[in-house]
């Protein structure tokens, strides 16, 4: 039997005739006043959907760009009210102001079956600083908070961290499917499990190591990060792209992993070229081999079918970063033959996947594989977080 969650969600609510605070992320890229990628919009749609279905008065709070609490033209939510009524199939008003009295008449004039958009949260000084009369000023206005904002949740501000205090508080559906996917990959997994990193810096990502060398049975580490790894095991990297001065902290990380039982998969073979570049062919030697005035830019077959063969015996993986310079061809390889291998077993039922970060969901849509994943985390920083073990302050407001 499953453990009962910590936070409640929509379902545990009843939300009938009640102002349901919805903190949402529709942070969306625009060009010329139009919205270019509805991905976040499209997210939001089963928690608001849901509110109304259950007779209830989505209120949505939001953030837009960084203005630092001025109110600026350019970053209104004014301009996304529109993709968002479109993509809803139902009305969508604006309120000039999150707060005060054009927050209050826009609430009080929704009608059942409206959703109502507030004004950019940020056009407040006193949002990013978790202001608790600036939360009690947002909380005023509805009888219920439902945060479906994952992406904001290691931001203590005051729509998504000092308001959950304030009200009978849930998440959202995004929220839920974030959270569950996560405990799922990290909390408590079916074993073993594969952890793959990847990136240009051992130093961004020394938190999210530490943690995963004591969470997962199989830590694949790629990208340049793997270089500073090989060249603390005094293998000459050439020209790579490298933190040499990180070698004993990478060090620690390997006696650490091998400590708590975690087997570390670096390269064994790499592609290699004297400069970034698109190229027909590509040149793989054993990665103790790397000339001196070259650069390792891509692992090579030995490693990609190695990986491969753990992922085979794998029932769960969480992934974080490339295994190489996927962006430019031919180096993209094994990062797309890794990316086959993980949808191959996952559509096949054998493995539980989950992906998220920027470089990491790029490659992933590159490879045309964002439909093979059981879920990918759009949450950035906050997924970072997350997976370095670290307590989100959103979350946390849900669990209090």
């Amino acid at each position: 039997m499953a453990a009962a969650k910590p936070w409640k969600t929509v379902d545990d609510m009843d939300l009938a005739g009640k102002v349901v605070l919805t903190r949402v992320d529709i942070n969306v890229p625009m060009e010329d006043g139009r919205v270019t990628d509805m991905t976040r919009i499209e997210r939001i749609l089963p928690t608001v959907k849901d509110i109304l279905a259950a007779g209830g008065k989505p209120v949505l709070l939001a953030h837009f760009g960084r203005p630092k609490g001025d109110v600026r033209a350019d970053m209104s939510l004014g301009m996304v009210r529109e993709a968002l009524e479109g993509a809803l199939g139902s009305p969508v008003k604006f309120a000039a102001n999150c707060i005060g009295a054009d927050a209050k008449q826009g609430v009080a004039a929704l009608e059942a079956g409206e959703t109502l958009l507030l004004e950019n949260t940020r056009f407040h000084a006193e949002e990013t600083k978790n202001d608790a009369m600036f939360a009690a000023s947002l909380a005023a206005l509805g009888d219920i908070y439902c945060n479906d904002a994952f992406s904001a949740a290691h931001r203590a501000h005051a729509s998504t961290e000092a308001i959950a205090r304030l009200l009978p508080a849930c998440a959202g559906r995004l929220m839920q499917a974030e959270l569950e996917a996560l405990e799922g990959a990290l909390g408590a997994p079916e074993r073993p499990v594969v952890a793959v990193v990847g990136g240009a810096k051992v130093s961004t990502k020394l938190d999210l190591l530490g943690n995963l060398v004591g969470k997962a049975d199989h830590l694949v580490i790629g990208g340049g990060m793997a270089n500073t790894f090989l060249a603390a095991k005094g293998v000459n990297v050439g020209k790579s792209l490298c933190e040499h001065d990180l070698a004993d902290t990478a060090r620690e990380i390997l006696a650490k992993a091998e400590a708590a039982g975690c087997e570390v998969i670096l390269p064994q073979d790499v592609a290699i070229w004297d400069k970034l570049e698109s190229r027909e062919t590509v040149e793989y030697v054993d990665v103790n081999e790397c000339p001196d005035d070259m650069m390792m830019l891509d692992v090579g077959p030995r490693t990609t079918a190695y990986i491969s063969q753990t992922i085979q015996s794998a029932k769960t993986l969480i992934m974080n970063g490339p295994l190489g310079v996927f962006e430019v061809v031919p180096f993209h390889k094994g990062t797309f033959d890794m990316l086959n291998e993980i949808a191959r077993q996952t559509n096949g039922g054998n493995l539980i996947s989950v992906a998220g970060g920027g470089d990491t969901v790029a490659a992933i849509n590159l490879a045309d594989h964002g439909d093979d994943f059981s879920y990918i985390s759009t949450a950035g920083g906050a997924f970072l977080e997350w997976m370095e073990g670290k307590t989100l302050p959103g979350v946390a407001a849900l669990e209090d």
